[in-house]
């Protein structure tokens, strides 16, 4: 009767063994990663303590000495000619050993499982936990289901754990839900064991309400189960229903463990309240939980998201015991204070290093605007054979568009086709977003239109770079169509469309969608969205309407603000205004060299020769240096970077030697188009 129940989806998608197997493969490959569960790279002990297998000699020597398959087949013989093979337990222990022990083979396991007379639950229960643990695959299932089909052993309560903690693995919900089925069929939903089973797998799948739902109409609940629930709520990123529940269990008068509190801890670092996460730290001292690796690196995790570096130094500085997500915390943590030598010295300190802390690291360069670093610590990373994931070539790709190293982007463009990483959202939008700052907007859209499911965020980079382009209308139209089908901007994606009309004199376009920002979306304007409009008027010639904008501002305007006003104000020559825009601009920042060189150039252009002159000696009397020009280069990858009279590149002499050709023969075609104006006067 269940095997006409079970597996009816699978049944529907194959005819055949094989044909499954593939399918469920494909789903493994793709979703496994998503596992709330670490995967076990070697398998549990799989020796027992039985007195009949210790008592006799053979079982004995199984359990003992075999070190090998051969000695295994060898022993097998021996069971087969004095009968003992006919014996369902000494049976079990030849599959066993093959299922679980690190010497074992899962294909002579199954052999073994098929050519037994009636194999015990046990049998069946050990190779599929083999085939679930040691090759996280499909087969498993599909021993489930010759269990099934076999009119001998029916699966018990250590069989739907086994399958549900795999779905929960592989987030295979709908092969779940058909197992869940099965387990209110044969009554085992009130076994403790598969009910926390149960939970697990549909907070490991997302499926929170119906685990909670489980949860809430059983009879049948321990610690287990109320740690499933809250460390799922926490891991979907819903941290104040995760505290929820942890206060509902502390009303219930049930003893919490270092498990719960990990879950509690990482609440606190999701909600980056530090008073909160104080007050659990101090409850675990004083409750005397053991500082479990788990618990101290989610403390430390804690207090970094939380802004208290100095206390989760003090925690890494106390354990005895480190784990790589331990120094990777520290790392992150030293980074997003700016501390970038620090967390540099750390890292080349770690004892391991996989994927994850040179992405932190290289991510702390690229937040503290250090893209050559980052690009350098990338190039470290191959040299080490550390293979990148998405992660990496998003950053990486982040520190392209900084430094506009265009030829390092498409060399990471062709690195994500030819190893087959996918173009999700996130990879996707960084290559948009590289391609339209670098200057190639033909490559950007073209990546724009290949990837599935955009995101805001990827529209968002688009317009932008329509924007940074001058494609003005372009710019807009995709925000219209980002609007129609379904999709929210935010202030970014508003900057975007500000900056499409300030380049294209869209005046009555950029008005009405500064309006719309609050009328219509709900968004307040910042100050670089008033700088954009400030800017748009000033540009139009609309410095009255631009200055009274400013005035109505409900923050305080900023350089950028005033900056935009004053560049307008010099460009339709109204000094009046100009000056009262460079006075501001000197209150905000009076060391700041460029304000007092425009102005003065101003006054030259306006013909007020005694004013110009009173701000240079304004400069002089400050003590204020001209900052002097910095300008950089891309050639074969690397990002060279010159300053004004910079004498420090190694091949300065060929370097000087270039321009004066260039500046040679530029004189030459000036020459050439002056001589051509004059034959045609």
């Amino acid at each position: 009767m269940i095997i006409n129940l079970f597996f009816t989806a699978l049944y529907l998608r194959s005819q055949s063994q094989k044909s499954l197997s593939k399918l469920l493969c494909s789903l493994s490959a793709s979703l496994h990663t998503h596992s709330l569960l670490p995967h076990k790279d070697k398998p549990s002990n799989w020796n027992t303590t039985h007195n009949f297998v210790l008592s006799n000699p053979l079982l004995s020597l199984l359990e003992k000495k075999c070190n090998s398959m051969s000695q295994l087949k060898q022993i097998q013989s021996q069971m087969i000619t004095t009968g003992l093979i006919s014996d369902g337990l000494a049976a079990s222990r030849l599959i066993a050993f093959c299922a679980i022990s690190e010497l074992g083979c899962l294909d002579y396991c199954e052999k073994l499982l098929k050519n037994t007379r009636n194999p015990n639950v046990f049998s069946w229960n050990v190779a599929i936990r083999g085939s679930l643990e040691r090759r996280n695959s499909v087969e498993g299932f599909l021993l489930y289901m010759d269990m099934l089909r076999s009119n001998g052993s029916r699966p018990d309560n250590y069989t739907y754990p086994l399958l549900l903690k795999s779905c929960a693995r592989l987030c295979l919900i709908w092969m779940g839900n058909e197992i869940l089925g099965h387990v209110y069929k044969l009554g085992y939903d009130s076994d403790i064991y598969v009910h926390n089973a149960v939970i697990h797998m549909l907070v490991s799948c997302g499926e929170l309400e119906a685990a909670q739902k489980v949860f809430g109409e059983s009879p049948v609940r321990d610690l287990v189960s109320w740690n499933s629930l809250i460390n799922g709520y926490v891991r979907s990123g819903r941290a104040r229903e995760a505290l929820g529940i942890y206060r509902e269990m502390e009303m219930g008068g049930i003893r919490p463990d270092e498990v719960t509190m990990v879950g509690v801890v990482s609440s606190c670092a999701q909600l980056e309240d530090l008073n909160l996460g104080r007050e659990i730290h101090q409850f675990i001292e004083e409750y005397g939980l053991t500082l479990t690796l788990p618990l101290a690196n989610a403390l430390m995790d804690m207090y970094v998201k939380c802004g208290n570096l100095e206390v989760a130094k003090t925690l890494f500085d106390r354990m005895e015991k480190r784990t790589m997500v331990s120094w990777t915390t520290m790392v992150v943590g030293y980074a997003k204070f700016g501390l970038l030598d620090t967390a540099r010295k750390l890292f080349d300190e770690m004892p391991e290093k996989d994927v994850v802390p040179w992405n932190a690291m290289i991510g702390g360069y690229v937040q503290a605007k250090r893209g050559k670093e980052a690009l350098g610590l990338f190039h470290e990373m191959q040299a080490m054979n550390v293979k990148p994931d998405e992660v990496t070539m998003v950053t990486c790709l982040s520190a392209c568009t900084q430094l506009g190293a265009l030829d390092v982007g498409i060399w990471i463009h062709h690195y994500t086709e030819k190893h087959k990483l996918s173009l999700n959202v996130a990879l996707g939008t960084a290559l948009v977003d590289m391609y339209a700052k670098c200057g190639n907007m033909t490559k950007a859209l073209q990546v724009f239109n290949e990837i599935p499911g955009k995101n805001s965020l990827t529209w968002t980079a688009l317009i932008g770079g329509l924007a940074i382009h001058g494609n003005a209308q372009d710019a807009i139209n995709h925000f219209s169509k980002m609007i129609d089908i379904g999709l929210m901007p935010d202030e970014v994606t508003f900057l975007g469309v500000l900056s499409a009309c300030c380049h294209g004199g869209l005046v009555e376009e950029g008005r009405k969608h500064f309006a719309q920002m609050g009328t219509k979306f709900n968004l307040s304007p910042k100050l670089k969205h008033y700088s954009c409009m400030v800017d748009l008027l000033g540009r139009a010639g609309l410095l009255e309407e631009a200055e009274e904008l400013i005035k109505n501002m409900p923050i305080e305007a900023d350089a950028v603000v005033w900056g935009a006003l004053f560049f307008a104000c010099r460009n339709h020559g109204n000094v009046e205004m100009g000056q009262r825009a460079a006075l501001k601009l000197l209150e905000l920042d009076p060391l700041d060299s460029g304000i007092y060189v425009l102005l003065a150039s101003m006054y030259v252009e306006a013909n007020m020769w005694e004013k110009a002159g009173e701000v240079r000696k304004m400069m002089r009397e400050r003590g204020v240096d001209k900052i002097p020009g910095c300008s950089s280069i891309e050639v074969n990858g690397n990002v060279y970077e010159f300053i004004i009279r910079d004498k420090s590149h190694p091949q300065l002499e060929q370097i000087y030697e270039c321009l004066i050709r260039l500046k040679g023969q530029l004189e030459r075609v000036d020459h050439l188009n002056c001589s051509e104006v004059g034959n045609a006067i």
